[in-house]
């Protein structure tokens, strides 16, 4: 029996999920500023209830981004611990091909439509990633990117009708974002560690896990975007918390 831990902490929701043999269950919180208490009981919870041990998995993957670059760091460093501990690869999958298939699963959507996920980047720029549906799963059209939201159209939507396209994600309440034919985009849309257990199964069976050291976030964002960001930062004035 396969097993596969599936672990999401990019954005204000924080989820784990348990795949063994295409049997999939999960535990999805919406706990912003919490996921360092919440991902470990969380793990916990899964595995006492399926009577299972770190020992018996075959893979653990996670959501690497792009997001939150805290809940990145914060899960990659349970990823990695867990699996330093347990002797196991790991598996990278992204963010946003994670919330497309969630889009998919949930919408029931068939093979030809596609899906544009936008996660909000701050900094006025928004995380975008455009998928098509085929019959068993999403796949990329293009690559992942970090963009102004008035470039989203440009870059994702020459070629495609808008009227095939179903817009997810937060990072559509920028004004500046493309209309989709008049259709309303889902902006309250999260990513769920039982969408990247699944993508993450299809990448195990295909021999794509790797070590845990040679695991990494997905930024998009580049040092010199993230060195601007670090300068206008304000010193605080009291501890820091957790920030999503």
């Amino acid at each position: 029996m396969t097993s596969i831990l599936a672990i999401d902490a990019s954005s204000e929701a924080c989820s784990v999920a348990l795949w063994r043999d295409g049997v999939v269950d999960e535990s999805f919180e919406f706990s912003p500023r919490s996921h360092t208490k919440r991902l470990l009981p969380m793990i916990d919870a899964l595995f006492n209830k399926h009577e299972i041990t770190g020992a018996a998995l075959d893979a653990i993957a996670f959501a690497a981004g792009p997001g939150s670059f805290t809940g990145l760091r914060i899960c990659l460093g349970v990823v990695q611990g867990l699996a330093f501990g347990w002797r196991c690869p790991v598996i990278p999958i992204s963010t946003l091909q994670a919330m497309a298939l969630t889009a998919q699963r949930t919408l029931s959507l068939g093979a030809g439509e596609s899906i544009l996920v936008a996660l909000d980047a701050r900094m006025s720029e928004v995380y975008a990633g455009f998928y098509q549906v085929t019959s068993d799963t999403v796949v990329a059209l293009s690559d992942d990117a970090v963009l102004t939201p008035s470039l989203v159209a440009a870059t994702f939507l020459a070629s495609k009708p808008a009227a095939t396209v179903h817009a997810i994600g937060p990072g559509w309440h920028y004004p500046d974002m493309p209309v989709l034919n008049g259709a309303d985009a889902r902006l309250e849309w999260y990513p769920h560690a039982q969408d990247v257990a699944v993508l993450a199964a299809s990448a195990f069976a295909k021999g794509n896990a790797i070590d845990a050291m040679s695991a990494e976030p997905i930024y998009l964002r580049n040092t010199v975007s993230w060195k601007k960001r670090k300068k206008k930062r304000i010193v605080p004035t009291e501890p820091c918390r957790d920030s999503e």
